[in-house]
């Protein structure tokens, strides 16, 4: 696969932010290949993916910084670049559920998820024999309910021996101390089993069920220190009738779940998300 960089872009919104881009990727022979916008009015924040070919630019993708600072300040902006060549490091965590980890997984054996995974963990040895299958190093932890602190503790510092650049809770089925979430802030993707903000917390399809909803949905977001507050990146819903049992909300669900996760990260990995207060703008 051809390797491509990837500018993003958040500042203020004001003249001249396109024009000044095109300009700088031109005059240093670069060839855009793909630009997407978003002005946002009520924020005044302007967003910008830039993805072009870097085969014949003139000046090495390690010195972009000291040649791009000058527009970057002019106008204010918060921008990183990225390579599509680059295959960030993911790791996921579960609990018994294994569809959205199955999913995943498959998905990254394909190379539809152009990432590498050195590592699941997991608070139960159910999944294994699917992380195995994968030739996917599986490490279980075990989460007492009186002892939560010194499991996270111990999650942590595999984390920190493996530096993922990112987190999937695939249905890890534990709420997160504050203190974990910040040790990687906008980098813990987690899939909740509601069509978010409705059925926040535990149990969402039974709440569907007793509320006698006709659309149950999925939700993947950002992981923040508020429970399930975190800023959206993918949701998709099913429709559902008045013959449907708990257990069909359930096994709808499911199917939701995986793919909901599973385009989530690809976008992630993609560099097609940009934050924004509790926002997300995804250029797909």
């Amino acid at each position: 696969m051809k390797n491509t960089a990837i500018l993003l872009i958040a500042c203020p919104d004001q003249r001249g932010l396109v024009a000044s881009i095109a300009d700088f990727v031109y005059r240093h022979n670069g060839n855009i290949l793909h630009a997407d916008e978003h002005g946002d009015s009520e924020s005044d924040r302007f967003l910008m993916r830039v993805e072009f070919d870097p085969s014949e630019f003139d000046i090495g993708l390690s010195h972009f910084s000291e040649h791009f600072s000058p527009i970057a300040e002019k106008f204010g902006m918060q921008w990183r670049l990225a390579q599509s060549s680059h295959r960030p490091k993911m790791v996921i965590l579960v609990s018994k559920y294994d569809h959205c980890l199955a999913d995943l997984l498959y998905r990254h054996k394909s190379e539809e998820l152009t990432c590498d995974i050195p590592l699941i963990i997991s608070n139960h040895p159910d999944n294994q024999p699917i992380a195995e299958f994968y030739q996917i190093p599986y490490t279980t932890i075990p989460v007492p309910k009186d002892n939560k602190r010194n499991a996270e503790e111990k999650i942590l510092a595999l984390l920190k021996q493996h530096a993922p650049d990112f987190i999937v809770l695939a249905r890890y089925m534990q709420i997160l101390s504050n203190e974990f979430v910040n040790e990687y802030p906008h980098r813990i993707i987690n899939i909740h089993h509601s069509f978010l903000p409705a059925f926040v917390g535990a149990k969402p399809y039974h709440q569907a069920f007793e509320r006698g909803v006709k659309l149950i949905g999925a939700t993947s977001h950002y992981v923040t220190e508020v429970l399930d507050d975190g800023p959206i990146i993918e949701q998709d819903v099913a429709r559902i009738s008045h013959r449907d049992s708990l257990e069909d909300l359930l096994q709808k669900g499911r199917d939701l779940e995986k793919v909901v996760l599973s385009r989530a990260v690809r976008w992630h990995i993609e560099n097609r998300v940009l934050l924004y207060g509790n926002k997300t703008v995804v250029f797909n």
